[in-house]
């Protein structure tokens, strides 16, 4: 579809601080326009793909150039409005306390409410209608982490910060907790300059990631990422990094919390953000008890829920076993631990069966030490 009148330059000049200030009213904390042009970052995507640093995340390679460029995934489109929005929950246990202790879990900040694509997606179509009711029907889609688009890339062209060396956005002014979200549009918008990178020779997300997986400035190794392996990865963790993992059984936010620009992070308004089911300080015990239909209930509507409940017990065996390396084997603690993990040896699924056995063998060798 092709926007079928546009305004004078005068007009989109206004349009375009009228869409910020609804952005603002929407719960937006920035918006930004870029135009479509990622011809620089194509070729680190390309080479990026070619050492195999996406793992099993086809997705990333299967779509081919669509993702650096705009115009061929959505026909016609010449501008992106760029949107960021706080996630940080306002009340949530403080991270590095639930990280350092080995019977917690932790989860990462960003999925301790509902889901976000949910939230972000429907708040940018109400962008795209105001949009809409003031200027007529226009062509636009409206992404949310949800198709091939470089939402860094794409947000740091808008100005809404710069790639860190972790690989996610950055602002000097809330540092990088927040979504990002996107309207492609052929609206020929005036576009926003560039921030410019603040990084400096900081290089603690590198230093303080668990698995090593940035294995340089802005080179992140998927396949070694935390994250990565607790929520995109369907199979079995491999047995070297899950001694590495600890406690982290969805998603990891060391990186984010060493960040120095993080001490300018702002907690989220967003009801929808809000923890639930307390999993901002919760055991691994109290999880791994959830039947299936336990966590189906809970979860519905959160960014968790998509592992499914198999890849959910498997994480949260690989961070018993963990514990277990650490807690005194003769603990009340430790053997509820063990309890909790034999409860779980004739698991109808062999993924979860194989890391509960692996758990179990954290036990053995800490009593023989």
């Amino acid at each position: 579809m092709q926007t079928e009148q546009l305004a004078s330059p005068v007009d989109l000049a206004e349009l375009a601080q009228q869409i910020r200030t609804w952005g603002a009213d929407l719960g937006f904390q920035q918006i930004g326009i870029a135009d479509a042009d990622l011809s620089s970052a194509e070729p680190r995507l390309l080479e990026w793909l070619r050492a195999g640093f996406h793992g099993d995340m086809d997705y990333m390679a299967k779509h081919g150039v669509k993702r650096s460029r705009p115009g061929d995934l959505v026909p016609g489109t010449l501008r992106v409005i760029a949107a960021r929005m706080n996630y940080l929950p306002e009340q949530a246990k403080e991270s590095w306390s639930v990280i350092n202790s080995p019977d917690k879990a932790y989860l990462s900040r960003y999925a301790l409410g509902r889901d976000y694509h949910k939230v972000l997606r429907r708040r940018l179509q109400q962008l795209a209608e105001r949009v809409e009711a003031a200027i007529g029907k226009f062509s636009h889609r409206v992404f949310t982490d949800s198709a091939p688009v470089m939402e860094v890339e794409l947000a740091g062209k808008a100005g809404l910060g710069w790639r860190g060396k972790h690989t996610l956005l950055l602002t000097r002014e809330a540092g990088s907790y927040f979504f990002l979200g996107e309207i492609y549009t052929d609206l020929p918008l005036p576009i926003d300059a560039e921030t410019g990178n603040h990084c400096g020779k900081c290089e603690k997300c590198i230093d303080i990631c668990p698995t090593r997986a940035i294995v340089g400035p802005y080179q992140l190794d998927a396949r070694r990422c935390i994250s990565y392996l607790t929520i995109e990865h369907f199979g079995s963790i491999p047995l070297e990094l899950r001694p590495l993992i600890g406690n982290r059984v969805y998603g990891c936010d060391d990186c984010q919390l060493v960040c120095p620009w993080n001490k300018f992070a702002q907690a989220s308004g967003e009801a929808d953000f809000a923890v639930r089911n307390g999993l901002d300080d919760v055991t691994l015990v109290d999880l791994f008890a959830w039947s299936e239909n336990d966590f189906h209930t809970r979860l519905l509507g959160s960014a968790i829920h998509r592992i499914g409940y198999e890849r959910w017990l498997r994480n949260l065996a690989v961070g018993l076993g963990n514990a277990l390396r650490v807690l005194p084997p003769a603990s009340a603690t430790a053997k509820n631990v063990v309890a909790a993990l034999r409860a779980r040896c004739d698991h109808a699924s062999a993924l979860v069966r194989e890391h509960v056995e692996w758990a179990l063998q954290q036990h053995a060798a800490t009593e023989q030490a």
